[in-house]
């Protein structure tokens, strides 16, 4: 994938995670677009972990692993602020 595909894939993700874990209002696209690329390889790191794959590509699958990655990533994040 080109660094165009991670921002856009990261950026949804991290969206799609960011209203699931309830802090949309608090984030912006910056942070949105970090947390799905870091999640994007903390999603990858764990499927994998269980024997899945990870990001595979700009497809629904590799969006599925992004968002669970980024949901993880902020539940440790506020884990660690509380």
């Amino acid at each position: 994938m080109g660094i165009c595909s991670w921002l856009v894939l990261g950026g949804i993700a991290g969206w799609l995670a960011s209203i699931i874990k309830g802090t949309n209002a608090r984030m912006g696209m910056l942070a949105n677009i970090v947390a799905g690329i870091v999640g994007a390889m903390l999603g990858g790191w764990v499927f994998s972990f269980f024997g899945g794959r990870g990001v595979t590509g700009f497809n629904l699958y590799s969006l599925l692993v992004a968002t669970v990655g980024a949901v993880l990533l902020l539940s440790i994040l506020q884990a660690i602020r509380k």
